[in-house]
């Protein structure tokens, strides 16, 4: 039997640590998708190799940033940064048919204030932003694991809170959006004894749904069966 190197060793149980929120999708690609990848990538494509950043030398300017974790088909990214020109987006999804669909949108309604990575969001806010620099970290519709023996895989942990407070700006705002409510109840139960934050909601609970966060069709769906979502905003004040 050959020895393990310790290196490698210590490597793959680290990686055995490591739970994702997410689960690796296979999707098939549309042409168009494929063609936003192939033509948009080279131009609003972010790698995490690449390492940390510098923001301002990427959109050619300082703005107001949003980060945005999990875009899925990207629609939502793409009416807010038409709507808010002013602004930057940086946008992080693991599903190539949603980055191709995000590409492809950019592409056809010509914005130039999106940026996108194709991988963990985590990973990219550990490695590539800077500290005190977000105005605003977007988590919409993040997958509830609703089972109990897969809590441990919500991205909503104690660590993710200190991770986005120490990247947003004091005063930038943490905005949380889920349709499960038994995962609003539990965001509100880590958010609310997490250091460094103020919740936003007058009842100390959730916010009217904010007026700057799209309605995606999945949401009119459920508006029409009964279903709630609940906004949660917690902002930075130290």
């Amino acid at each position: 039997m050959t020895e393990q190197n310790p290196a490698a060793e210590e490597q793959q149980t680290e990686h055995r640590r490591t739970i994702k929120s997410f689960v690796m999708r296979a999707g098939r690609m549309t042409e168009g998708q494929q063609r936003g990848l192939e033509q948009g990538w080279p131009k609003f494509g972010l790698a995490l190799e690449d390492g940390p950043r510098d923001f301002d030398e990427v959109f050619g300017r300082s703005a107001p940033r949003t980060f945005e974790i999990g875009f899925g088909m990207g629609h939502s990214t793409l009416e807010m940064a038409a709507a808010a020109p002013d602004q930057d987006f940086i946008g992080v999804e693991v599903h190539k048919p949603g980055v191709g669909a995000l590409l492809s949108g950019l592409l056809s309604q010509k914005l130039n204030n999106v940026r996108v990575y194709s991988c963990d969001a985590l990973e990219v806010l550990r490695d590539c932003v800077a500290d005190a620099s977000l105005d605003r970290v977007l988590l919409f519709f993040p997958d509830p694991w609703h089972k109990s023996r897969h809590h441990k895989r919500r991205i909503v942990q104690p660590a993710f809170a200190e991770l986005i407070r120490s990247k947003l700006k004091v005063g930038g705002v943490l905005h949380m959006a889920t349709d499960w409510e038994p995962y609003a109840e539990y965001m509100l139960e880590v958010m609310n004894v997490a250091p460094g934050y103020r919740n936003l909601a007058e009842d100390g609970r959730c916010v009217p749904r904010p007026a700057e966060r799209p309605v995606t069709k999945f949401e009119r769906r459920g508006e029409r069966l009964g279903h709630g979502v609940w906004d949660l905003k917690f902002q930075r004040i130290d």
